[in-house]
């Protein structure tokens, strides 16, 4: 095809300078040595012009091919680009720990997937050393980036000092910890605070003629287990509220159920379950009908909870429970929002984001709260 186009060019040329020529001689007809003159010059016009073809159709071959050389190495740049993966290290809490977790558990493993770009690696605990362990093992990988939700709030500027060095950006996802802004790229978690007053403030606007309160406690020291005691604690003691028990049941049903049987057993009068968590309310509730102990709406004993599990909800709409306060689990959208714009070159529009989250009260809740809040 090049070779076809240089002979058209150095035709069209050689023509038209013989034509121009030929009108240009056209008063000279009649001498021969004129005419011998005027088509020697033509044809020396004409090598001219099929040299100059020459070099017009080299020069375009060779822009042609120097082209083609940026085309394949752009496509061979972009190939490679778009084929490899964004290694994440994801380090969470038990996905047995609670039905919130399970579902939490699931919403990221959804997202972090390979047909979604990514390579996914996961480690669970529900001890911090444990998952600092898992973190350092991590950062030696050589991950992109690490995502975290802690198991405690404490103890974790020097892992995070170490991924910061290597190069890995570090995004919270759940729950906060009590670490420099400047250690992590973005947090996407709960207000645990604001989730405790919400609840505490509704149990303070039922008026009860007495609070004998069971405070049935998350793992000590998360993010989770400090916002939701510390709002009942301090309405308490303004209040003059009793608490009757308050320990820990590890967010674990059957744990909390033996404590409230040890509670029944002592004969000590209590009318308030406050659970930090939906598995641990069940587990309470347990006891109570064990007991013969009436619950819920107009019963014997409130009984709150917190997650939003879809059973759970069902225990309002059912009148057996009195509350429950929401933890929005589907956090991975916003975590990979992140992770593209910081890909991108970009900065987060925002360090912290806060997840939309309310409470349900059995008065008023709906099939289609259940529906569309349900875990």
């Amino acid at each position: 095809m090049r070779k076809f186009g240089k002979r058209i060019l150095a035709t069209v040329v050689a023509t038209t300078m013989a034509v121009g020529l030929t009108a240009c001689g056209g008063g000279a007809a009649n001498s021969g040595s004129s005419d011998s003159g005027a088509a020697d010059t033509a044809a020396d016009t004409a090598a001219v012009a099929d040299d100059a073809a020459d070099d017009v159709a080299d020069t375009a071959a060779a822009t042609d091919d120097t082209a083609d050389d940026a085309a394949d190495t752009a496509a061979a740049d972009t190939g490679a680009s778009s084929g490899e993966k964004i290694k994440v290290g994801i380090i969470n809490n038990d996905p047995n720990e609670s039905g919130y977790r399970t579902a939490n558990d699931k919403d990221l493993k959804a997202m972090f997937t390979a047909e979604n770009g990514y390579e996914a690696s996961f480690a669970y605990s529900l001890k911090n050393d444990e998952q600092i362990t898992a973190a350092q093992k991590f950062i030696q990988d050589g991950v992109d980036y690490l995502l975290l939700s802690a198991a405690d709030t404490s103890g974790w500027d020097g892992v995070l000092k170490d991924a910061q060095d290597a190069g890995i950006q570090v995004i919270l996802f759940d729950r906060t910890i009590d670490a420099s802004e400047d250690l992590y790229a973005a947090s996407i978690v709960s207000d645990m605070d604001k989730e405790g007053e919400t609840a505490a403030n509704w149990l303070k606007d039922q008026n009860l003629s007495e609070y004998n309160i069971i405070h049935l406690q998350g793992v000590m020291g998360s993010a989770a287990q400090q916002g939701r005691s510390g709002a009942l604690d301090t309405l308490a003691q303004e209040n003059g509220w009793k608490i009757v028990s308050q320990q820990t049941a590890e967010w674990n049903a059957e744990k909390a159920e033996q404590i409230v049987k040890s509670v029944i057993d002592s004969g000590e009068k209590f009318n308030v379950i406050y659970a930090e968590n939906d598995d641990m309310a069940k587990g309470a509730v347990a006891a109570l009908d064990k007991a013969n102990i009436s619950h819920g709406v107009d019963k014997d004993v409130v009984v709150m909870g917190f997650d939003c599990n879809k059973w759970a909800l069902e225990e309002l709409l059912n009148k057996n429970w009195n509350y429950d306060g929401q933890c929005n689990p589907f956090q991975a959208s916003y975590i990979d929002e992140v992770i593209k714009t910081l890909e991108s070159g970009g900065t987060p529009a925002q360090k912290t984001i806060i997840m939309e989250e309310k409470g349900f009260d059995a008065s008023t809740i709906t099939q289609e709260d259940v529906d569309n809040y349900g875990i």
